[in-house]
C-alpha cells in the first residue's frame, strides 16, 4: 500500500449533468462516458470531468466579482485563441468582461456559470 494520491477527475455540480457534459465534450473534442440523470462523466483530452446535478442549483454570478470569487475555474491549453474562442462561443459560452492577460488567456463561463478560461501558456512545461 501506498499513501500517495492521483487526482482522479474535477467535478462540476450544475442543473444538468449530461447537458453540460455535452458542452464540455463540444468545445474539447472529448467524449461523454457515462450518463445518468444524476451524474455523468466526460474524458477528453488531458482528463477527466465530471457532472454532478444538484436540484435548485443557479448559474454562477460573473467571476471574479462577488461572493465567489475563489471559484476554482478550469484552464484549457490551445493553439490558437481566435478560432478557438469562436468555438466555444458558437457552443454556448459567454466572453468575461474581465480580461487581466487577454494576449495569452481568454476568460469565459459556461452556460451555467462556471468559469474557464483558454490559454497558450503552458507554465507547468
Amino acid at each position: 500500500m501506498s499513501d500517495s494520491i492521483t487526482l482522479g477527475s474535477v467535478a462540476l455540480n450544475c442543473p444538468d449533468a449530461t447537458e453540460l457534459a455535452s458542452f464540455y465534450a463540444e468545445i474539447t473534442g472529448g467524449s461523454i462516458t457515462y450518463s445518468h440523470p444524476a451524474w455523468a462523466t466526460m474524458i477528453g483530452p488531458g482528463g477527466r470531468i465530471d457532472f454532478q446535478t444538484v436540484d435548485g442549483f443557479t448559474s454562477l454570478p460573473p467571476w471574479p466579482d462577488g461572493a465567489l470569487s475563489g471559484l476554482v475555474h478550469l484552464d484549457f491549453l490551445v493553439d490558437d485563441l481566435a478560432a478557438t474562442e469562436a468555438r466555444v462561443l458558437r457552443a454556448g459560452a459567454t466572453k468575461q468582461t474581465f480580461q487581466p492577460n487577454a494576449e495569452h488567456c481568454l476568460v469565459f463561463a459556461d452556460p451555467v456559470g462556471h468559469p474557464f478560461c483558454l490559454t497558450t501558456l503552458d507554465e507547468m512545461g
